[in-house]
């Protein structure tokens, strides 16, 4: 099954496999490409326009040269509504499900006839034995059923849809062996920073324990570029991935604009030390296409006092024949949500 993050600019593929027998952890990339996605095309993580994503999708399947016909997707945090609730650990499998629908019937502002709805029992209840507690997540059918529709127009079958904190927390499994001790007992904030929005997932001994989504990204670089040197947006957005710009862009543009995203991640692990009893943060890892901005990482980690590192979930990853190395090592970053939803064929 392969992963395929659908995001508000681009379409990434991503196929995995298990090399050494089923649970070994280690993985192959087998194959991967990127698809730009026309403007609006996605808006605040809602699909505008269903057949250009499909045939997104069937360029970016056609360009990673993959077979597979099963995909993985992911919803953003946003549009799902996550709630741990706990229910009598006696109940039978049927009873649960009456017990769930009537529980998500008073935390769901829609009717439940419109929402998508799926659980999973996490264990028993710290404080009550007899209690089990379950996650439960709903989402509105038609933010799924588009993602399905336009999985179908680009000829593949969608196996699995999950949600994008999940998919981050599920790659942490893969970034993890480059954290300090693991990241057991560490607290970490992972920043998966894309083109229109910026999510926190925080997590504690690799569980998340925190999400916060916030409105900015690196379309606000290509914005300025596009403004500054009178070009196109997409000749913009080209200039900012190939170089080709004057010598002032450093310092006029792109300086200010690291210092703008270093202040954005300052704020939302402000919002988090404010909203949850955790004072402090061990780790930053920074995901997503903006965070493969030169000197970033080192900013970040200068003006907040915490060690940060830029992920990449290939690191110990051996590569299949059609994988471009170098490409892949640059798009990296923005692979992370890809390569959780890719993990999905392991679980």
């Amino acid at each position: 099954m392969i992963g395929l993050d659908i995001s508000s600019s681009v379409v990434k593929l991503l196929e995995l496999s298990e090399q050494g027998g089923r649970g070994s952890g280690r993985y192959r990339v087998e194959a991967y490409a990127v698809e730009t996605l026309l403007p609006n095309v996605m808006v605040e993580g809602n699909i505008m326009d269903v057949e250009a994503v499909g045939r997104a999708v069937r360029s970016v399947v056609k360009k990673a040269g993959t077979k597979a016909k099963k995909a993985a997707v992911a919803v953003s945090g946003s549009s799902v509504i996550t709630k741990t609730i706990s229910v009598p650990a006696s109940l039978s499998e049927k009873e649960l499900e009456a017990q769930i629908e009537m529980e998500a019937d008073q935390y769901v502002p829609f009717p439940l006839e419109e929402v998508n709805l799926d659980w999973e029992v996490i264990g028993p209840n710290e404080k009550n034995p007899d209690m089990m507690d379950v996650l439960l997540a709903a989402c509105r059918s038609e933010t799924v059923d588009e993602r399905v529709a336009a999985i179908s127009l680009g000829g593949l079958e969608c196996e699995v849809v999950d949600v994008e904190g999940y998919a981050l927390e599920r790659a942490c499994t893969v970034l993890a062996s480059q954290w300090p001790n693991g990241g057991e007992g560490l607290i970490v904030a992972l920043l998966d920073i894309g083109a229109t929005t910026t999510t926190l997932n925080a997590l504690h001994n690799g569980m998340t324990v925190y999400t916060r989504e916030q409105n900015f990204g690196g379309r606000q670089l290509t914005e300025e570029i596009q403004r500054r040197y009178g070009l196109s947006f997409e000749e913009a957005g080209m200039a900012k991935r190939n170089g080709g710009l004057p010598d002032s862009y450093e310092a006029e543009v792109l300086e200010p604009f690291r210092e703008s995203v270093t202040q954005q991640v300052n704020r939302a692990i402000q919002f988090f030390l404010g909203a949850t009893p955790y004072n402090h943060v061990d780790l930053i890892v920074l995901a997503g296409g903006t965070s493969s901005i030169p000197g970033l990482d080192e900013l970040v980690q200068d003006r907040l006092g915490v060690d940060t590192v830029v992920a990449n979930p290939f690191t110990h990853m051996s590569l299949g024949s059609r994988v471009d190395a170098q490409a892949l090592a640059n798009d990296a970053p923005a692979m992370t949500i890809a390569c959780g939803l890719a993990l999905r064929s392991f679980d």
